[in-house]
């Protein structure tokens, strides 16, 4: 039983939102960034991802859980059809499938509007994060190795992708 449903995001989930990320940066598993880097501007944000690909996961009571978003890759028109994703999960909603839900929702949008490549850039580390990728059809497709630093020390980064089976064909 999930006690919860996925719903687009809109701006007014901007501090929950917010919140939610700053614990996932707070891990020092989910991102580069720092806290300081969170920007408090939710419209700048949002106008960093892609029209419509913002998702939560609300509890029964009106509570956040989780979010996920699928973000351009480039500019360029030819890479229209190539994204990135991030879910994020608040740490007292995870193992109760709420990154599942947030990514299922994210594949079967992006399969349904010409998306025909997701990527994710994952710490190695975070094994439950690749593991739920994977999950979703995902691969890993090479490792980025020491491709920056975080609190001094350098950083691999695996490069995960899912090819879609509808879009794009």
């Amino acid at each position: 039983m999930t006690n919860y449903t996925i719903q687009p995001a809109t701006l007014d989930d901007w501090d929950d939102i917010r919140e939610i990320y700053r614990l996932g940066v707070l891990t020092d598993q989910a991102t580069f960034n720092t806290v300081d880097d969170i920007t408090d501007d939710g419209a700048e944000w949002f106008a960093g991802k892609l029209p419509g690909f913002v998702f939560k996961a609300v509890d029964d009571d009106g509570t956040m859980l989780g979010w996920g978003c699928l973000s351009p890759t480039s500019k360029r028109r030819v890479y229209s059809g190539v994204v990135e994703d991030s879910v994020y999960v608040a740490p007292e909603a995870q193992g109760r499938g709420v990154g599942s839900a947030l990514l299922r929702v994210l594949v079967e949008s992006a399969d349904h509007n010409n998306i025909w490549t997701i990527i994710a850039g994952i710490f190695p580390e975070n094994k439950a994060s690749i593991r739920l990728h994977e999950k979703f059809g995902f691969r890993i497709v090479g490792i980025r190795e020491r491709i920056a630093q975080q609190h001094g020390i350098w950083r691999d980064v695996a490069w995960l992708e899912r090819r879609s089976q509808v879009a794009g064909q």
